[in-house]
């Protein structure tokens, strides 16, 4: 069982039990980010989708992924977050290294970047197609085990996994700033990346808070296939998980 860290907020000086997160390696190894014990909190004034991971390496295999930055909420409104152990990160890196070779050796050919295979869209006639095929794109962008909601809880979280939550609106209004929250502080508190999908676009006030918290925006089109209307879905586009 993860331990949890005590984290003191620096704007209101509470102290908080945090526990870290536990994300699954591809290998099926467990990988906890290493918060530093007693470490000094950030207070986030400016969040970007660039300085929201951390890179670790899985204990076990040694395979290096980007997993969402250890972040904490506070009652008082701050959003924390928590310095990593760099002792622990530099160990695994050495580690992953292995001792160094007696002479050196011209490195390889960096393999080719693995191709994403093209996406099959869902054509939308209800409602429940929507939620399906924004499930498929999450997963083809590399999300794993997401699964719909039985029926849309208060959280207007329609899809959920272990790294992410989605909502999906499939109303003819365009989706608004308070359903754009919401979303946002569901992925806060579950540390996980939140995105929307939406059949009629967005309202600007939407748009503009979105951009701010570098959450990634997608429009359904009837076809099933997603377009990004702004930088962080471009980004997750691009990059992928």
């Amino acid at each position: 069982m993860t331990e949890n860290v005590p984290v003191r907020c620096p704007a209101c000086r509470r102290e908080h039990a945090y526990t870290p997160p536990t994300y699954p390696c591809p290998c099926g190894a467990p990988v906890t980010p290493p918060v530093l014990r007693y470490g000094i909190p950030a207070q986030v004034h400016t969040r970007t989708w660039a300085n929201s991971w951390v890179a670790l390496r899985c204990e076990s295999c040694g395979r290096r992924e980007e997993w969402p930055q250890p972040e904490l909420g506070c009652p008082c409104g701050a959003l924390l977050w928590l310095p990593m152990d760099s002792a622990r990160i530099d160990a695994a890196e050495a580690a992953a290294s292995g001792p160094p070779s007696p002479a050196p050796a011209p490195a390889p050919e960096p393999a080719p970047a693995p191709r994403r295979p093209a996406f099959r869209p869902v054509t939308i006639r209800t409602a429940r197609d929507a939620v399906l095929a924004a499930g498929q794109y999450l997963h083809w962008l590399g999300f794993r085990k997401v699964r719909a909601a039985e029926s849309r809880p208060a959280s207007g979280v329609d899809l959920r996994g272990p790294t992410v939550v989605a909502r999906v609106d499939p109303t003819t209004s365009p989706t608004g700033l308070r359903a754009v929250e919401t979303l946002w502080l569901n992925g806060l508190n579950e540390s996980s990346v939140a995105v929307c999908f939406s059949l009629a676009g967005y309202t600007g006030e939407a748009r503009i808070r979105a951009d701010e918290v570098a959450l990634p925006l997608f429009v359904l089109d009837l076809t099933g296939t997603p377009q990004p209307v702004n930088s962080a879905a471009d980004d997750l586009v691009r990059i992928g998980v």
